[in-house]
């Protein structure tokens, strides 16, 4: 599903509705990166049809080639000698610039990075105090009557602004350090540069390109790091994931499993519900449309598609699960978890998609997520990249990993049924 809406760069309406903010903008940001992916093929592909046109051209004017002198007013070819022309500075003159010039750059880099060094220091010396002041005026403050209370409020604002004054001394006098270590540096490295200059033998066309290979080489393993370190990243959150036992091979996963089988079923509720026996097989060859548009076609779905990979089951058994629930609504979902404590959640059968959706209770409301089936595999819609071989496989791993960072969705407690029979008995009637 997510990749059909970044081919298409459109997601349906209703289907957007769907999902909450944090969702919403995870998927835009999605369809941001593909826009921008698409937009840089466009451009390495106009700037490499740019390179051959002008490759192409200069072969055309290298068939012809022609040079013209430029003449003086003698007639002669003009020649301009570097150092003899009015205006003109010496060659030693350029040269101790030059070398003034470098050592003035070298010691102002040198002096803007013992700064930051230095203010990284200052601001962390503060940040501290400043922290252990609070602290401590936190842990008396519960001593204190509730007449002094703004009493030390007005002390707690008088030590801050102490040490807000001793900062910025702090960082004045070392601006003032820094700055006399600039001007010494700058002097100690043109020293060093004229001493370099009068005995170094090689020309500044090889030096100029030595550095160039040093930068060079430098960069190509920066990126060499960069690119071990990702993968190295990208194989650890896959082995924790496998290691679990939650995350397998999908592709081939469902084979051997067969539309025609017969299973014998247990609806699991609260109440107890009878053992009902329902066959798998189909008169009818199924083909799923591009998307659900009417509860019969999901009944169909989930019967052709979904009972042979046990979705709903629980594992190794033959029982409904007691947070699986049929094609109810959002506002059903989150009456069924009201009195539900932080952690309570239910899976239901969507009608926006071929899949699921999992309601969540939290502390101050409700969440809701999709769960995409549409392949081989189940994972959430543009929240978890992890992909599960079964619907289980995915419940009991968000049991002990949380499904966004910033939410903290650990699931805890099933919501079970309220109703006689079950609202999922059509899937399986």
């Amino acid at each position: 599903m997510l990749q059909q809406i970044l081919r298409d760069m459109y997601i349906d309406p209703e289907l957007l509705a769907e999902l909450n903010e944090e969702q919403k903008q995870i998927l835009f940001y999605k369809m941001r990166e593909e826009q921008l992916r698409r937009w840089k093929e466009r451009e390495e592909k106009a700037r490499m049809e740019e390179a051959v046109l002008r490759k192409t051209a200069g072969r055309k004017q290298s068939n012809g080639k022609h040079v013209q002198w430029l003449r003086g007013k003698d007639g002669e070819v003009w020649v301009w000698v570097m150092g003899e022309a009015p205006g003109d500075k010496p060659y030693e003159q350029i040269s101790e610039e030059l070398i003034a010039e470098r050592a003035r750059q070298q010691a102002q880099k040198e002096a803007e990075e013992l700064w930051r060094q230095k203010e990284a220091e200052i601001t962390k010396k503060f940040r501290d105090a400043m922290a252990q002041e609070k602290a401590r005026i936190v842990a008396e403050k519960w001593k204190i009557e509730i007449e002094d209370r703004k009493a030390a409020k007005l002390e707690e604002e008088k030590i801050q602004e102490e040490l807000k004054k001793r900062e910025e001394e702090e960082r004045q006098k070392g601006e003032e350090q820094i700055r006399q270590q600039e001007e010494i540096r700058a002097k100690e490295l043109y020293l060093s540069l004229k001493q370099a200059q009068q005995h170094s033998q090689h020309s500044d066309d090889d030096q100029e390109w030595e550095e160039q290979l040093r930068r060079s080489k430098a960069a190509d393993e920066e990126r060499s790091h960069k690119a071990r370190r990702a993968r190295d990243e990208y194989r650890r959150q896959s082995l924790r994931a496998i290691q679990k036992g939650r995350v397998a091979g999908l592709s081939n996963l469902f084979q051997g499993t067969s539309l025609n089988n017969v299973q014998e079923i247990k609806l699991n509720d609260d109440s107890g519900s009878p053992l009902l026996s329902l066959s798998a097989a189909s008169s009818n060859i199924w083909e799923r449309p591009s998307r659900p548009f009417s509860r019969d076609v999901i009944i169909r779905w989930f019967k052709e598609e979904q009972i042979p990979r046990r979705a709903g089951f629980e594992r190794n058994t033959s029982r409904i699960a007691q947070w699986f629930h049929g094609i109810i609504s959002r506002q059903e979902a989150e009456e069924l978890l009201m009195n539900k404590s932080e952690g309570a959640f239910l899976v239901r059968v969507s009608e926006k998609i071929w899949g699921y959706a999992l309601s969540y209770r939290q502390q101050s409301g409700f969440k809701h997520f999709l769960v995409d089936a549409s392949g081989d595999f189940y994972s959430f819609l543009g929240v978890d990249p992890n992909r599960h071989a079964t619907l289980t496989d995915l419940i009991d791993f968000h049991k002990e990993e949380i499904i966004t960072s910033s939410g903290g969705e650990l699931l805890l407690e099933p919501c079970g049924q309220q109703k006689n029979p079950p609202d999922y008995s059509p899937l399986f009637e």
